[in-house]
């Protein structure tokens, strides 16, 4: 009989101690709650997330804007507006500082090559100081792609120009235009690469 009082005590102890490890672990490792995500609940919201991505919202674009969702596609935070605008300065900029010799101006705003084709026309005496902007139009986009890190996109741009006092002197050009920038700049940071 005593012996089996013994029996009935110790198991009394190992589960007292069972529970008490329980208790540890449990205050140690935590414990599920309501408000913790399943792992299916996790996978939903990274699918979704992906999906968002994938689903990138295109502006309105004219019909001869139509090759800037290659870019929108790949940089949704582009915007075509500031782009057409600033490229648009930057040829006014770049005819008339060609016009009038100014190479350092020239310098900052194109790559090598087309600096070198540039200075090269001016040297031979190709500019025309006296030439003034009559208009000038964004006729649509040639090509537009990012790549190696890259954006580069070509517009066509047609213009007036006076190559004189006189308004009946003038010269209707159309030109493409080829721009670039690092994908991961900010700014403004355009470069004219091609011409």
């Amino acid at each position: 009989m005593v012996y089996g009082d013994l029996q009935f005590f110790d198991i009394i102890i190992f589960a007292a101690i069972a529970v008490f490890i329980i208790y540890r672990l449990r205050s140690v490792l935590g414990k599920r709650t309501g408000f913790q995500k399943k792992q299916a609940d996790q996978q939903f919201v990274k699918k979704q997330s992906i999906q968002e991505k994938e689903e990138v919202k295109i502006p309105q674009l004219r019909e001869n804007e139509q090759k800037l969702e290659n870019v929108y596609k790949k940089i949704p935070s582009f915007e075509h507006k500031v782009f057409l605008d600033g490229a648009k300065k930057a040829f006014e900029i770049i005819i008339t500082a060609f016009n009038k010799g100014d190479k350092a101006t020239l310098k900052n705003l194109v790559s090598k090559d087309v600096y070198k084709a540039f200075e090269s026309a001016i040297n031979d005496g190709s500019n025309n100081p006296n030439s003034q902007f009559y208009s000038l139009v964004i006729d649509g986009i040639n090509d537009a792609k990012v790549e190696n890190g890259k954006i580069i996109i070509g517009v066509n741009f047609i213009s007036e120009q006076i190559l004189s006092d006189n308004e009946e002197d003038i010269v209707k050009n159309k030109d493409t235009w080829v721009f670039e920038k690092l994908e991961s700049a900010n700014g403004p940071a355009w470069t004219l690469v091609s011409t």
